[in-house]
């Protein structure tokens, strides 16, 4: 077998599958396991002043012009318009919330049936247990979704839920997804690299 040749089973794999198989095998190797063991206390771990964080409501967040809390339970998360520059760190809560909410979870709302969720009205989880079943939840949901969009649906425009992007082919928007939970992932472990090597 040359370099460029592929197992006959690899080569036969639709473009659907390997869309899926991208993201899923490394949730199943990589991120998902580097979240096992997360604390509380890591979950909510502020590495630097003024974090952007998921706090109790009512605590103050950092001092931002424009700075906003959003949520609907006993945790909201930070956010300010517009965005500071440079952008503030933010904590493993923080960037779980925002995968759980405005990555998965808003694209399974808009393409799968999945329940409506945004950031002013979804509940954070207070918990690092909390946030680990919504983030699984949502995966599944997601994860399901493009398998069933089958090869044909792969090439249909996105649609006006994804604004610019509505004319897009929903390969793109999947592609786009991967490279955001890869990415976010990739923050969230190296927090959990700094956590583990704290000095205070």
């Amino acid at each position: 077998m040359t370099q460029n040749e592929e197992p006959q089973e690899t080569a036969d794999r639709g473009w659907n599958e390997r869309l899926v198989e991208q993201l899923d095998f490394h949730w199943r190797a990589a991120l998902r396991p580097r979240l096992d063991g997360l604390s509380d206390h890591e979950y909510r771990w502020e590495p630097v002043p003024d974090c952007w964080n998921v706090r109790p409501r009512g605590e103050s967040g950092p001092p931002f012009d424009g700075a906003v809390t959003a949520g609907t339970g006993d945790f909201a998360i930070d956010f300010a318009f517009p965005e500071p520059t440079p952008p503030p760190v933010t904590t493993i809560a923080w960037r779980l919330g925002h995968l759980i909410v405005g990555v998965l979870g808003a694209r399974n709302a808009s393409h799968f049936g999945g329940p409506p969720i945004d950031y002013p009205t979804h509940d954070y989880a207070g918990t690092a247990a909390g946030a680990l079943e919504q983030i699984d939840t949502v995966y599944e949901q997601w994860t399901a979704g493009v398998r069933g969009l089958g090869e044909d649906n792969l090439f249909r425009p996105c649609g006006p839920a994804e604004g610019p992007y509505a004319q897009s082919p929903l390969a793109d928007l999947v592609l786009h997804i991967n490279r955001e939970v890869i990415h976010h992932g990739a923050e969230i472990a190296l927090l959990r690299d700094l956590y583990a090597h704290r000095t205070s």
